[in-house]
């Protein structure tokens, strides 16, 4: 019979790919995670896992095990979420993944307000890239993320508007075009940017409006973390464009001729999940802080 802790086992050694860290991550020693691996090996008659060196690799049989080992463990832990649920009590853990920029700048007094309404959910905040924050919300890893919503949602996520989000270009105050108003994209085009690393869904959205106009942006630097493409800025590295939430009186603002960029700030989780009464509780109190435009609750579509 397959073992629920030999398959929770098997995920977490395949998603960190090293037997040492799913140890640690299941809060086991090193011996017992192997062997759980090794009777979930004996039970099902293959082997899952290659191991070369250092590397720890899915077979062709643990590759085939794996989507449907998540969908039992998902399954399983949704199952007890909605028993849980029946009492009616607002507590337990919740996990709530969110990126640097929105820990700081927009979540602030909405947790102030949860945990003053909720004191016995035992909040537990993880920082991480939208991105990441997606894919782990994608694979049942975490609940419910606060993130830079992407354009196009994977079909498994469904997302939700909380905050419009306009960027600004930014740039040092002795940069050749901080005494212009208004400059045009062209003319910006010309001169470095700094932006978010390729493939995030800011770099994506900043990228996008420049597309249409037949404008490639010449990247100096890239980095994934808000405050300190804001530091480069203000060293007169390059131009960037950054929510207006970080603005202060160190960098000047350039307003951009003819493109308004903005992104979307919002909420995601699993379609298929059942959100505890912790989660639910979380974005009831997220949606009345938040300010959709146009109102209401509705899922999110798109830009």
């Amino acid at each position: 019979m397959l073992d629920i802790d030999n398959l929770q086992a098997f995920v977490a050694v395949a998603e960190q790919g090293s037997f040492s860290q799913a140890a640690q991550g299941l809060h086991l020693t090193q011996p017992a995670v192997s062997k759980r691996i090794s009777t979930l090996e004996s039970v099902l008659e293959v082997r899952l896992f290659d191991r070369i060196g250092r590397k720890v690799l899915l077979t062709e049989a643990g590759r085939t095990l794996l989507p449907r080992a998540r969908r039992i463990l998902g399954e399983l832990a949704d199952g007890r979420r909605a028993l849980a649920n029946l009492s009616g009590r607002i507590a337990g853990p919740l996990v709530l993944a969110t990126s640097h920029h929105i820990g700081l700048h927009r979540l602030p007094p909405v947790l102030r307000a949860f945990v003053s309404r909720f004191p016995q959910v035992q909040l537990d905040m993880r920082f991480m890239d939208s991105e990441q924050a997606c894919d782990a919300i994608g694979h049942g890893e975490m609940e419910l993320g606060v993130v830079t919503l992407p354009s196009r949602p994977p079909a498994t996520l469904l997302a939700r508007h909380l905050w419009h989000d306009p960027l600004l270009v930014v740039v040092n105050p002795h940069h050749p075009l901080a005494k212009q108003r208004l400059v045009s994209p062209f003319l910006l085009a010309t001169y470095p940017a700094i932006l978010p690393g390729a493939g995030t869904f800011t770099r994506g959205v900043i990228q996008g409006a420049f597309e249409p106009l037949g404008i490639e942006l010449t990247v100096a630097f890239s980095t994934n973390y808000l405050e300190t493409i804001k530091m480069m800025v203000s060293v007169g590295l390059g131009w960037s464009m950054l929510p207006r939430t970080m603005l202060d009186g160190g960098l000047a603002v350039l307003e951009l001729e003819g493109l308004e960029i903005s992104r979307t700030l919002g909420t995601v989780h699993h379609k298929g999940r059942t959100l505890s009464n912790a989660a639910q509780a979380m974005l009831d109190t997220l949606q009345g802080q938040g300010r959709p435009s146009g109102g209401g609750s509705a899922p999110w579509r798109g830009y």
